[in-house]
Order: C-alpha cells, then sequence, then structure tokens
C-alpha cells in the first residue's frame, strides 16, 4: 500500500476535487486488483506515478477508492484492472489496457489515438484516452437558470456543432468554426429565425474513429464518456477547456431565450462488438455494463452498433441518472433527447419491462423535474413505442407525423384521414393518455434522412460517397423529386420544389406539437441526396451560409411562418390535455364543399375550420395535394369580426405575396377561394385588427 495516500470513499464516484488533493472511486465487481494511473502528458508512453489500490483498504463492496493528496484539476488519470479474461463468462479484464473513468468529467485524446490498434492485445499507454481530473463547481454562471420554457411555447431547431459553422463561409472568428464558441457567434442568428430551443447533435465525448475505415464519425453517436463534453467542439486548446466554452455557449444561449437540449445516447457505447476496442465500461465490468448473449462472449444489439448498455441494471441506472443530473445541475442543459430510447425499456435478456425501471428512476427524479424528456420511442431491433412510450412527461419523437405529411405532399392514396390526425396532435397515438398536446414533437426531417431540399429533390438515395455501395440509408424514403433527380435548371421544377418546401414548412408549423425544424432547412441546405452522412464531416453536411443570399425567400418564408406560430403560441391556453384542447377548440372539417370532406383513399384535398370557444383567433385552411387547381368553399365570415377573410399564406404565389403579416394580408372578396396544384392557402378573420397584430 502506498504510504502517501489515503483509503478515500466510495462516493462520490469519479474524481472529486478536495482542498488537499483528489478523492477517486469506480466501480469494478470482478476486478481482483485495480490500478489508478497518473500522466503528466496526454501522450506519455509512461505514467508518473501508480498507485497500487489494495483491496483490504481501498475497496468497499464492489467499489475502489483512494484519495491522492497534492492532485489538482488537469490532472490525467486511468485505470487498469486485473481480473480474468474469460469470455465465455461475460469476463474482459485486461491489466494492460488503459482504462477511461466512467464518471470523468473530460477526456483527453492523444494524436496516437487508433481505434483498430486499441483493439488489439498488448499495452497502449501513449496512445490511450485519458481521464481528466476537473472541479465543475469553480465556473462562474453569473446567476444563469434553466428557462423551463413550457413545450407549447418551444420550437426546436435539431443542429450539429461542428457543422452549424465549420463551413468557410460561416463568418466566425478564425479558430471558432465548428466549435461550441462558433455556436455563440450565430445566436442572433437563431433569435432572428424565431428559434426557442436548440437540439445539439452528441455532445458527449465520442469516438471519431468509430467508423468504417478511412471515414469519421460525424453524427457522434458513439460516446466513450457520459459526463464530458466532446473536446474537438471547443476552441480552447487547455485541458479543461471544453468544460468551460460549453458553458459559456449554454449561459450565452440562455440570455438569449434559448433553451438547449441535448441529443443522449445511453443506447451503446464506442466500444462496439467482441472484435470492438476495450476503452472503458468492458475492461471494468463487462457483464454490468452491457446486455449479452446466451453466449457471453457476444453482445446483444439492439442499437445497430454492436453492443447494447445494460440499462435495467442497479449500477448502469445510476450512472445514467447521475449523468443527467451532471448535465442540468452543473452545465444547466434545459433538456434532452434520448437516442433509441426504447431500449431503455429492455432488460438484460432483451424482454420489453412494462414499467422500466430507468425511466421511471429518471421521470421521478427531483432533480430533474421540469427538465425537457423527449424519446425517440423505437429501438434497431424493431421495437416501435410511439403513443405508448412509459411515463408521464415524456414527449416523443413521432415519425407517423414525417411520413404521414410526406405521403400527403407526395400525392400518395389514402393519406387525408392520417394527415388530419397528424395535424391535430395525434389522437390516435397519444389522445388515450390525456396528455398535453405537445407531446409529439413533429418533424418531417432530421439529421437522420434527406434534408428538406432533398426530400423535394431527389427519388432516391445516393450514399455512394459513403462507401458502402449506396447499400446503406433507408430505401423508402417517400420523398418526391418534382420531376427531375437533384440539381436542375428547369424553371417548371424548380418553382413545384419551392412550393413543397413552403407546404412541408406550413404543415409542420401548423400541426398540434412540438414543432422540430432541421438545420439549414430554411435556406435548402443540401446534401446531394445523401440520406445517411453520418460519417460526412465535410461540405456534405456543413451549413453553407451562403444558402441564406441564393434561397432568401424560402428563408423568409421560414421565419415569417415560425413568427405566426409563435404569437399563436403565446395565446394559447396553457395545460390543457390534448383531448380537452380538441373539444375547446372549433374544428370544422371541409372538402371543396363545406362540411362535405372527402375521406376516401382517392382524396387528394382538406379543408379545416380552426379556432375557440375564446373567439381569440379563426382560421381556415385549404390543402391541396391534387395536380389540378381545386377551387374551395370559403365559411362565411364571423358576424362582428370584419367583413371578410384575409389571406395570410398561400404556397403557391412567389415571395413575398406567399406569406402576409395581417396588415399586408389581402382581403378574400369572393365566397371561395381557388386553390392551385400542390399548394396551401391560409385566411384568417380576428375581431380587431390591433388583435391580429398580436394573435398573427
Amino acid at each position: 500500500m502506498d504510504r502517501d495516500v489515503e483509503s478515500g470513499t466510495s462516493y462520490p464516484l469519479g474524481a472529486t476535487v478536495r482542498p488537499d488533493g483528489v478523492d477517486f472511486s469506480v466501480f469494478s465487481r470482478g476486478a481482483t486488483l485495480l490500478e489508478l494511473l497518473l500522466f503528466d502528458r496526454e501522450d506519455a508512453s509512461e505514467p508518473s506515478r501508480i498507485v497500487t489500490l489494495d483491496p483490504a483498504h481501498h475497496r468497499t463492496y464492489h467499489y475502489w477508492h483512494v484519495f491522492v493528496p497534492g492532485l489538482a484539476p488537469g490532472q490525467l488519470y486511468g485505470y487498469r484492472a486485473h481480473g480474468p479474461f474469460e469470455p465465455a463468462r461475460g469476463r474482459r479484464f485486461d491489466a494492460m489496457k488503459l482504462l477511461l473513468d466512467p464518471y470523468g468529467r473530460a477526456v483527453a485524446i492523444p494524436e496516437a489515438y487508433n481505434r483498430i490498434t486499441a483493439s488489439l492485445p498488448g499495452g497502449n499507454l501513449a496512445s490511450a484516452m485519458k481521464s481528466i481530473v476537473a472541479d465543475p463547481g469553480r465556473y462562474d454562471w453569473e446567476g444563469d437558470r434553466t428557462l423551463r420554457r413550457p413545450f407549447s411555447q418551444t420550437l426546436i431547431y435539431e443542429l450539429h456543432v461542428r457543422g452549424f459553422t465549420r463551413h468557410a463561409s460561416s463568418g466566425v472568428a478564425r479558430g471558432a468554426a465548428g466549435t461550441y464558441a462558433g455556436l455563440i457567434e450565430k445566436i442572433p442568428y437563431l433569435q432572428d429565425l424565431g428559434i426557442t430551443a436548440v437540439e445539439l447533435l452528441p455532445v458527449f465525448q465520442f469516438d471519431a474513429q468509430d467508423a468504417p475505415e478511412g471515414r469519421v464519425n460525424y453524427w457522434g453517436y458513439s460516446p466513450v464518456s457520459f459526463f464530458a463534453p466532446h473536446r474537438a467542439y471547443s476552441a480552447r486548446q487547455d485541458p479543461l477547456g471544453p468544460l468551460d466554452e460549453f458553458r459559456d455557449m449554454v449561459k450565452a444561449l440562455h440570455r438569449a431565450g434559448i433553451e438547449v437540449i441535448l441529443d443522449v445516447v445511453f443506447s451503446h457505447t464506442a466500444e462496439g462488438n467482441h472484435h470492438g476496442p476495450t476503452l472503458c465500461f468492458r475492461g471494468l465490468e463487462n457483464s454490468t455494463y452491457y446486455a449479452l448473449e446466451h453466449d457471453r462472449s457476444r453482445y446483444a444489439d439492439y442499437s445497430g452498433s454492436g453492443n447494447t448498455l445494460n440499462a435495467n441494471h442497479a449500477v448502469v441506472r445510476r450512472m445514467i441518472q447521475d449523468s443527467l443530473r451532471y448535465w442540468v445541475t452543473q452545465m444547466h442543459v434545459d433538456g434532452f433527447r434520448f437516442d433509441l430510447a426504447s431500449i431503455l425499456s429492455r432488460d438484460e435478456s432483451g424482454r420489453t419491462l412494462p414499467n422500466p425501471p430507468v425511466l421511471w428512476d429518471i421521470e421521478s427524479d427531483p432533480v430533474l423535474a421540469g427538465t425537457k424528456l423527449i424519446a425517440e420511442a423505437w429501438d434497431a431491433a424493431g421495437l416501435y413505442q410511439v403513443g405508448q412510450f412509459v411515463g408521464d412527461s415524456w414527449q416523443e419523437w413521432n415519425g407517423r407525423f414525417r411520413d404521414d405529411v410526406r405521403r400527403f405532399l407526395k400525392g400518395d392514396e389514402g393519406t387525408v384521414s392520417t394527415l388530419s390526425a397528424r395535424l391535430m396532435g395525434s389522437p390516435d397515438l397519444f389522445g388515450h393518455e390525456e396528455r398535453e398536446p405537445e407531446q409529439s414533437i413533429n418533424f418531417v426531417t432530421c439529421h437522420d434522412g434527406f434534408t428538406l431540399n432533398d426530400l423535394v429533390s431527389y427519388n432516391f438515395k445516393h450514399n455512394e460517397a459513403n462507401g458502402e455501395a449506396n447499400r446503406d440509408g433507408a430505401d423508402d424514403n417517400r420523398s418526391w423529386n418534382c420531376g427531375a433527380e437533384g440539381p436542375t435548371h428547369d424553371p417548371a421544377v424548380e418553382s413545384l420544389r419551392q412550393r413543397q418546401i413552403r407546404n412541408f414548412v406550413t404543415l409542420l408549423l401548423l400541426g398540434v406539437g412540438t414543432p422540430m425544424l432541421l438545420m439549414g432547412d430554411e435556406a435548402r441546405r443540401t446534401q446531394h441526396g445523401n440520406n445517411n452522412a453520418y460519417g460526412q464531416d465535410n461540405e456534405t453536411s456543413w451549413f453553407d451560409w451562403t444558402l441564406l443570399v441564393e434561397h432568401a425567400a424560402i428563408h423568409r418564408f421560414v421565419k415569417l411562418a415560425i413568427a405566426l406560430r409563435q404569437r399563436r403560441a403565446m395565446t394559447s391556453p396553457q395545460r390543457l390535455s390534448l383531448n380537452e384542447l380538441l373539444r375547446l377548440a372549433r374544428i370544422e372539417w371541409h372538402g371543396v364543399a363545406l362540411n362535405r370532406p372527402d375521406w376516401s383513399d382517392l382524396s387528394h384535398s382538406l379543408a379545416f375550420t380552426l379556432g375557440n370557444r375564446q373567439d381569440r383567433y379563426k382560421v381556415h385552411v385549404m390543402l391541396n395535394s391534387y395536380w389540378e387547381p381545386l377551387r374551395f368553399e370559403l365559411p362565411p365570415p364571423e358576424q362582428g369580426w370584419g367583413e371578410r377573410w384575409r389571406r395570410l399564406i398561400d404556397t403557391s404565389l412567389r415571395s413575398p405575396l406567399d406569406i402576409c403579416s395581417w396588415e399586408e394580408a389581402h382581403e378574400v372578396a369572393d365566397t371561395a377561394c381557388m386553390v392551385q396544384p400542390r399548394s396551401i392557402v391560409l385566411v384568417a378573420q380576428l375581431p380587431t385588427a390591433p388583435a391580429a397584430s398580436r394573435l398573427l
């Protein structure tokens, strides 16, 4: 036993800074001996010190712990765990491998790190990732608090931290491109667009090499730490720079009234399958952290990434809960979107649990009360739980909204009745739960799939650049190229694409639920038909800011449509369930003739009138996905509200007539409205023009 170290304590886990040193604690049930290695440099081939943890003095239950005097924040460290290497019994101890601390707050990655060599037998000190001691309490938040904006007033913008400002056209300061600092510089743009929350693709430290040879992992769904921010997104070079730069970003976004939602990955890790590298969890307690097959040498794979976290094991449940608490209390994030969240419903054998402990741990945690919780309610093994996800306060990505809106605007048959349900908050999916209308996260595009521009420009995926012979990515995209595959100079095709984009944006922002917009869709960002750009850390995925000039008319439409949505949201009744809202709303369904909706499979048109019993607004919407113009009858104007309807949106028209403010809107003099092919018209009526300026 080292004479100048003390036994330390089992709690808290991780590296905890004390006035005169650092406490270390880590879980490992099966290890026979544990070593704490300290380093002076991230690429050091030898440790500056090895502290051997004697089980008699440094182990309590399954927790190994030690206090080392004289250490301070910035200290690099890792563990080596001695124990049996018996894959057939689920044990994969390897005393040659340096292991990250599962609770490490920061990670150092040497230039020599190589995922392939990390998967091979033998030592790896010089090339191994290393944990860094951090003291999160030293940051000055200057009074910052999470915003707690209600979902009814939330509009989410899904963005990639690097891709948002990495393009040469971003105009951010030198050295800030593709970083948290670069995002700070673009906050005025987000404010101007009308965004109230950013949903960041994974910012947990991930293994960028977890991709086919010769490519990179760009999206980041390959975590190595659930507590450390990804250091490649930091413009700062100091070891703990990513922590402060991330918090600077959060603080700046909060000052602008924008919430921060993290896309979190608790479904799997970067250690992959049985051929993968030993980086952390596998070498500390393989059978605890991972769900294993009946053949204990193999990993259950419900994530499509080679392994699955054993999320409902008590130790893993605690780690997930501690991670979420950390990001809320120490990093001030406002919410989380859980990747492949249905995996959290499975037990270690893969069976679906009726009341998964980890989900109720998260939901009932008082520290997380009021935090936004969003589930991607499916997994890669076919478990689909949209509308059935366990819990009382989870919002859910509504893949049905995406698919049914795409099918309707594409002109598919049998889509009118399903579209009506999607626009009304999907009561067929969520109505039985008596939950708020915003339970449905509505989206038509996200990082995974076509961008909005590509959705109207390609019939087929074009993923050749991914190096998998175009076999990867979804084949069924419900897309339509409007008459030409890819870029075109045909003015008729281009005009139709513009119209379809306006249609998608209109339906997204009209729908009851919480809308989510994909980064760059407001400027027609393209991935050139690539619908699986997970490894494209290049201009394929980056936001080209010159598109804002090239497609200024679309940007204007999206911005004004968001403004209409948000002004309406600010006056909507709060804390109503979806069913209560639908009972209060005066919804009248029509076809081209009033009160005669055509719900048949051959129908391509629908109209509805929507108001509420407090008479704060009234809108009439006419949807025509048919390839010829249709004449829609208009309801008689409400008595005492002015003489006529006013046209606020007509997606068939060019800017600036495609969308107007109340003051600029033209009155509709006729008792009917001609709606052009594949277009949407929205007219509104309000008691007074001053009220209109507040509501619409």
